[in-house]
């Protein structure tokens, strides 16, 4: 699908506030709501959009921990660990690297006791480094990587 400049202003606006009515969307971008609802079910059905998310505050949901963790596998059989990390909700995010080890994994942790059990599961699969965050300092999501490389006059 090829994006036109109104495509990306919808993407824009969305990515601020996704709970946007569509007329005030539409007011804008000079557009009626309609429009932007059918603009949006076309994004939607060729799979620009794939979900619309919720950020929360994870401290205040006792999510003290950020870990990356970076796995070395002892098996080029990699299934039961898919598996694993599929089934494990501490298990945010997960990339399989190249470079040092095999895969990138972030997990969110309510306690060092939840993260040694993580760990201690793991070993199964293969060696692993921990890193731990100290503190987030940046938080952006890929669509204003996108928006910020196309070209001013999108925006």
């Amino acid at each position: 699908m090829q994006l036109d400049h109104t495509d990306y202003q919808i993407l824009r606006i969305l990515a601020e506030n996704s709970r946007i009515p569509w007329k005030d969307l539409g007011e804008q971008i000079h557009m009626t709501g309609q429009a932007v609802g059918n603009r949006i079910k076309k994004l939607e059905d060729n799979g620009v959009i794939h979900s619309y998310s919720l950020i929360v505050d994870e401290l205040q949901l006792g999510l003290a921990y950020t870990a990356f963790v970076i796995i070395t596998m002892n098996s080029a059989n990699h299934k039961s660990f898919i598996h694993f990390i599929d089934e494990r909700d501490e298990v945010i995010e997960a990339h399989r690297i190249s470079g040092e080890g095999c895969y990138h994994l972030t997990l969110k942790v309510s306690s060092q006791d939840q993260l040694n059990d993580f760990l201690d599961a793991l070993l199964v699969h293969g060696n692993y480094s921990l890193n731990l965050s100290i503190q987030k300092v940046k938080q952006s999501d890929s669509l204003t990587a996108i928006l910020k490389n196309k070209s001013n006059s999108y925006l």
